[in-house]
């Protein structure tokens, strides 16, 4: 058209000029105006593969290592975001530098301490359990956290590991249940859990390099079973891997481990994280199942490499990945997972934003810590004291008034507030009828040191016992403190007795005082050489922010405790599996075998015939629960069947409680060994007294099966199985016979 033609066509219709430019934006705008990596209304799947095909090498590789001490990256030129995970084994840590373990000092990352995972887990109760994730998640969303690392479900092997208390207790069918709702509590908010450290995880005792030797069918049995239902019915985004070597090859990096356990039996879609430090070689990282690599090389010290891009999964990968030397599957697998990790988070278009240190979460920190708690003895119904009855209460013990949330490692917390035990106290019976005296002394209490009090101890002791003699009853609040050598990350402890001359100081103080209460907070067992001499004992872990309103509940009556022990104590240290083969199998050297292989906690115990201390599952109340005898649907099942079994349970006390009700199996005649009794069943029940109800069980025949190492195979062998219902592993109430065939 020439020009003059254009010239009279405009001037004889004006507004075709605008119209011919609105065709190209129309045009234009037909076409998606974001891609499909952004596009919510698109599946997770697409938009993976819609992201993985616009990134270059180089990105890809960004994905899979550290770029801080407390991320990894994103992809920026797409819009991608990072990753930011936090410390989480009971509360959500205090903001760290970029690249080092030295606080940053803000002033708006004070948390509220939630009780550690033994004491969760001594609740027996998977409800509270998924609140407890529910309330830990919001602040971690509240903190900008897309992964929290918890919970940890590692098993206690023995007294000594001087991280336990961050873990559920020795058996790993209770670990599992109480995982679960943890899991699912903390992903409600859009904030993946990140289940630790498979596996084998069980000293500190050179952790970084000690090199495991067990059976399958322990590995099997014992040590993964946690893991496994953490992935298959929590359906966790994230787990980690543990420092330690299994036969020869680092956790972080075992093919058997995460290849071929984790992703293709157990079917894991999510990201397999290394632990700060724990990867060692480029090669068995990048090929055997390692996702996201943090910590290593620099561990946060960047003046001894030029930046992280030096990790095993940065630059040396990047090299193997463009010689051909790795195929780029591996990279675009590992790529895959970390995204859909970031579009289950950050890029989660429903989650919220969180909340952080508010009413709601004080009340479950609270309620966790009561429903913990457990009530060990109880001689002439000495607890609960009611208000008024005492006018001369003595509170004694350093750890009424130590701040128990801080230190110990990884679990270190800055809280909003911290109620102690001897706050708790004075607020329910009144301060002017408390008295405190120190008793001990440890000191401040620093990352790996424990600075020793200037205070003169026999000072202290002396004025604690004269407190005590002239107090109508005696509340004693000692344990450990999650210092170096007793509980902490990095070290286990050095002896099984209470330190700070507390067994010797609560000899002293009964001597003179017979209505002697000893509370103890710790995650671990402990010597007790006391135990006959004292009227009362309480187990009360590390609880929080709520500490000291829990027990003053408890110790008033206010609440009932139903806590029971989710692990054994032993009478002494070599009544315990792993202690009693001595040094090769506990701590070992830089080989440490399980020699008491399946028989961990109350297996070994039962099976051997030990009595110990205090049984796993065994906690006292301040009612009386009666137990009916134990029937089943039927005698005869088959194997992919499902057992129902059901019994009474009445409160024949005056007082309302809980009970947590256990349910035992065991094989009689097997062509292996078989524990004297596994836990296959629990249910905590609430009965106002008087109250009666039946308590309805069910066990899959499968899950009686035992891990057969000749065929690598679960097993069910036919045959007589016991069933026995009871409230500790060594309270068994009534058993019942039946069979089990092909």
């Amino acid at each position: 058209m020439k020009s003059y033609n254009l010239i009279k066509i405009m001037k004889k219709f004006p507004y075709a000029f605008y119209f011919l430019l609105v065709i190209p934006f129309f045009q234009l705008t037909a076409q998606p105006l974001i891609p499909d990596y952004l596009n919510p209304d698109k599946s997770i799947e697409v938009r993976i593969e819609n992201a993985l095909s616009l990134m270059t090498l180089e990105e890809k590789v960004a994905l899979c290592h550290a770029q801080s001490q407390f991320s990894s990256a994103g992809v920026p030129r797409l819009g991608i975001p990072e990753i930011n995970y936090s410390d989480g084994p009971n509360g959500v840590r205090e903001e760290l530098m970029n690249n080092s373990y030295a606080h940053a000092n803000w002033r708006n990352d004070s948390c509220t301490g939630f009780p550690a995972l033994t004491c969760l887990s001594a609740t027996f109760n998977p409800l509270i359990a998924y609140d407890y994730g529910v309330a830990m998640g919001e602040e971690a969303l509240y903190r900008k956290k897309d992964v929290l690392l918890s919970p940890g479900v590692n098993i206690f092997r023995t007294p000594m590991n001087g991280r336990n208390f961050e873990f559920m207790g020795e058996d790993p069918f209770l670990t599992g249940q109480m995982a679960v709702p943890v899991i699912k509590g903390i992903q409600s908010n859009g904030v993946a859990a990140c289940v630790k450290s498979v596996a084998l995880s069980n000293q500190e005792t050179n952790r970084k390099y000690i090199n495991v030797m067990v059976s399958d069918r322990a590995l099997h049995e014992i040590y993964l079973p946690a893991f496994k239902t953490a992935v298959e019915d929590g359906k966790s985004w994230t787990v980690m891997g543990s420092y330690s070597r299994l036969r020869g090859q680092y956790c972080c990096q075992n093919d058997l481990l995460l290849n071929k356990i984790i992703k293709k039996d157990w079917n894991f879609d999510g990201v397999i994280l290394a632990d700060w430090g724990g990867v060692h070689d480029t090669r068995e990282a990048a090929l055997n199942g390692l996702n996201v690599e943090m910590g290593t090389n620099t561990d946060g010290n960047l003046s001894k490499y030029d930046d992280y891009n030096n990790y095993n999964l940065g630059f040396p990968f990047l090299r193997l990945l463009k010689n051909g030397e790795i195929p780029l599957t591996v990279v675009d697998d590992k790529c895959r997972r970390i995204l859909r990790l970031i579009m289950r988070t950050s890029m989660n278009r429903n989650r919220g934003f969180g909340r952080f240190v508010c009413e709601y979460h004080s009340s479950i920190a609270r309620k966790v810590a009561e429903e913990g708690i457990v009530l060990l003895k109880n001689q002439n119904n000495l607890l609960p004291i009611q208000k008024g009855k005492y006018q001369k209460i003595a509170v004694i013990g350093e750890n009424a008034i130590r701040n128990l949330t801080a230190a110990g490692g990884s679990s270190e917390l800055k809280v909003k507030y911290e109620v102690s035990p001897l706050e708790g106290l004075k607020a329910k019976f009144g301060k002017e009828n408390i008295t405190f005296s120190y008793g001990y002394s440890a000191g401040p209490n620093t990352w790996g040191k424990v600075v020793d009090s200037k205070l003169d101890k026999d000072s202290l002791f002396k004025a604690a016992v004269e407190t005590a003699r002239n107090a109508d009853i005696v509340l004693f609040v000692g344990g450990l403190n999650k210092s170096w050598f007793q509980e902490s990350e990095g070290s286990d402890r050095k002896s099984y007795n209470l330190p700070y001359n507390q067994d010797e100081l609560i000899e002293a103080i009964q001597n003179v005082n017979k209505k002697t209460v000893v509370l103890l907070l710790s995650g671990n067992a402990v010597a007790m050489p006391w135990l006959q001499k004292v009227s009362a004992l309480l187990q009360c872990w590390y609880i929080g922010s709520e500490a000291g309103n829990a027990i003053a509940n408890i110790i008033s009556g206010e609440i009932n405790p139903s806590g029971k022990l989710p692990f054994s104590f032993p009478k002494k240290l070599e009544d315990n599996g792993a202690m009693f083969y001595g040094k090769k199998s506990y701590p070992g050297d830089s080989v440490v075998h399980y020699m008491e292989d399946i028989l961990v906690g109350y297996r070994w115990y039962d099976t051997k015939k030990i009595t110990p201390q205090f049984p796993f599952g065994y906690g006292l109340s301040y009612t009386i629960f009666e137990y009916g005898k134990i029937i089943t649907d039927k005698k005869n099942y088959e194997t992919n069947e499902t057992i129902t079994l059901s019994f009474t349970l009445k409160n024949t006390g005056k007082t309302d409680g809980a009970e947590a009700t256990q349910v035992y199996a065991t094989q009689p005649k097997a062509s292996v060994l078989r524990p004297a009794k596994e836990l296959k069943a629990f249910r905590k029940v609430f009965l106002k007294a008087g109250e009666t109800q039946t308590v309805e069980q069910k066990i899959k025949v499968k899950d009686l099966a035992f891990y057969n190492d000749r065929t690598q195979a679960w097993t069910v062998e036919p045959g007589e199985f016991i069933l026995r219902n009871a409230s500790s592993a060594a309270d068994v109430k009534s058993s019942i016979s039946i069979t089990i065939s092909n």
